[in-house]
């Protein structure tokens, strides 16, 4: 019984018209719009139930009017104070639509499948040209701090941060030189450093991202100066007759660490061409639909600095072979370049 009928047993003679109108608005105002309500129920408890496939394509477009339509049936409801049956059931219907239309698709273990399974990798490729392009800042960045140090070894003091120097300065010994490049006997207190390396690389990283906005150019700028730096110690160890030893110690956690600075420089350069070349699209919506492919790929490249940073303050300590250093830098900038070029589950496309 609704809380009109009830209302209506109880009220005095004089007061059984206006209730009886309100009864008769209530019943009307339901039956008008029952049918659509029934139908969004439907929709909901099919997909509810896991049955999406059996759903009509019209059904599924209808979905979002149907919400709507039970949402303004409910705020009706309200202000006129219909029986109570009928705002519960409505209350409830909304409820369960709006978690179908605007609720979570998925769970965290079902994103973390899609995520690795295909959607990271086909999220990089879509930045194809952004990364050829950042590759090629890289390499010219290199070169431009072997030059420069080359030409007057001051200039290793301004692009080799006074972190990074300590015995390894333009001058120093050979054997001082080929000291750094050894490896710890234990891992104690390399936790504390790879927690240091993470933290500094990815810095590097999420600033070349987030400096994007600017047309991208801030992004190639900071990828430059990485680069100058690595060039200038380059040098630095080529000069002592230590390259080979020093791009092994490099290669144990730099094949993983220089892809993610290659990716994440590719990111923020992706959003800065969108903005600069948005051809038919507002500018802000180029950028939105950029910046969410970018933010995928950003995902990944936290992970892949982690990655780097165990490696550097782990295995790049522990391992003190120069073959054994580039068996495990090649295998890692191999399972990177598999993963990303290679591996297309079957049904995943290429981001547009």
């Amino acid at each position: 019984m609704s809380v009109l009928d009830r209302l209506r047993r109880k009220a005095p003679a004089d007061d059984i018209p206006a209730l009886d109108d309100a009864m008769l608005r209530s019943d009307r105002f339901r039956l008008e719009r029952e049918h659509e309500w029934k139908r969004l129920e439907a929709i909901v408890q099919s997909m509810e139930r896991g049955r999406i496939g059996k759903l009509t394509d019209e059904d599924l477009l209808e979905l979002p009017a149907l919400y709507r339509t039970a949402a303004s049936s409910l705020a009706i409801a309200r202000e006129t104070s219909l029986d109570a049956a009928t705002l519960a059931y409505l209350e409830a219907l909304v409820q369960r639509a709006w978690f179908q239309v605007y609720g979570p698709r998925s769970s965290l273990a079902a994103w973390l499948k899609r995520f690795f399974g295909g959607g990271w990798s086909a999220a990089v490729r879509s930045l194809w040209l952004d990364i050829c392009i950042t590759l090629a800042v890289m390499v010219a960045g290199t070169l431009v701090g072997w030059l420069l140090v080359a030409r007057d070894s001051e200039w290793y003091f301004a692009l080799v941060p006074a972190d990074f120097q300590d015995a390894r300065v333009p001058g120093a010994p050979r054997e001082a030189l080929l000291a750094t490049l050894g490896s710890k006997p234990d891992a104690h207190g390399l936790s504390l450093f790879s927690s240091f390396l993470f933290s500094h690389n990815a810095q590097v990283a999420i600033l070349s991202f987030a400096l994007g906005f600017a047309f991208g150019i801030p992004s190639l700028m900071l990828v430059v100066q990485t680069m100058a730096t690595m060039g200038a110690m380059l040098w630095l160890f080529h000069q002592a007759g230590l390259t080979t030893q020093f791009v092994a110690w490099l290669s144990i956690h730099g094949t993983t660490e220089l892809f993610a600075l290659l990716l994440a420089g590719a990111s923020g350069l992706h959003i800065g061409r969108s903005m600069a070349f948005p051809g038919t699209r507002p500018v802000l919506a180029a950028a939105a639909e950029s910046g969410r492919r970018a933010a995928q790929v950003m995902a990944g490249v936290v992970l892949m600095l982690v990655l780097a940073a165990m490696l550097e303050g782990y295995g790049r300590q522990l391992v003190g072979s120069t073959s054994s250093r580039f068996v495990i830098g090649g295998f890692m900038l191999s399972f990177w370049l598999a993963y990303f070029f290679a591996f297309r589950p079957r049904g995943e496309g290429d981001l547009p």
